[in-house]
């Protein structure tokens, strides 16, 4: 069995959901989320239609993974890290 035959395999997107979903968990980025719910997707799509061309799977897989980046980034844009903006200092009277 060669390696694009194993992207036509619904078990292979799942694992590579779940090894994405780990790999967000461990390095402090938010870009890895986006790809696991894209392999996530994935794993519905090959198990529901019969695409057989490798190309298409990873154009489809590339395509879902930037909506669900997309999606993830309106949904939490809220939460940002950015330091406080002090305007006036606590010692000043």
């Amino acid at each position: 069995m060669d390696a694009t035959s194993l992207l036509h395999i619904w078990w292979v997107w799942l694992s590579a959901a779940l090894a994405l979903a780990l790999i967000e968990l461990v390095v402090p980025t938010s870009i890895f989320l986006g790809f696991a719910l894209g392999a996530l997707v994935m794993t519905g799509v090959v198990v529901l239609t019969a695409i057989t061309n490798t190309s298409a799977l990873l154009a489809l897989f590339a395509g879902l993974s930037l909506i669900a980046w997309i999606v993830l980034k309106l949904a939490f844009k809220s939460q940002s890290s950015g330091a406080r903006v002090v305007k006036r200092d606590i010692n000043e009277g």
